[in-house]
C-alpha cells in the first residue's frame, strides 16, 4: 500500500497518541470511586472502562503499525 508521507505520519502519530494516552486515562478511572463497589469488586462502570481502554489500544497500535509500514514501502 503507497500513502504520501504526511498521511503515514499522521497514522503514526495517532497511533501512538492512543497507546499513550489511553493508559493514562485508565490509571485516573481506577481511582475514581465508582469503580470499585464496598467490598472491592470491579463495577461495571471499571469493566466498560477496561474495554474501551483495551480496544483503543490495541487499534492504536495497528494504526501506528499500518502508518510505519506504509512509510518504508
Amino acid at each position: 500500500m503507497q500513502l504520501p508521507a504526511a498521511l503515514s505520519w499522521l497514522l503514526v502519530v495517532a497511533g501512538v497518541w492512543s497507546i499513550f494516552v489511553w493508559p493514562q486515562f485508565l490509571r485516573r478511572v481506577m481511582k475514581d470511586p465508582r469503580a470499585r463497589d464496598e467490598s472491592g469488586r470491579a463495577t461495571r462502570f471499571l469493566t466498560v472502562h477496561m474495554y474501551l481502554v483495551a480496544i483503543s489500544v490495541t487499534l492504536g497500535v495497528a494504526v501506528a503499525v499500518v502508518g510505519v509500514r506504509t512509510l518504508f514501502v
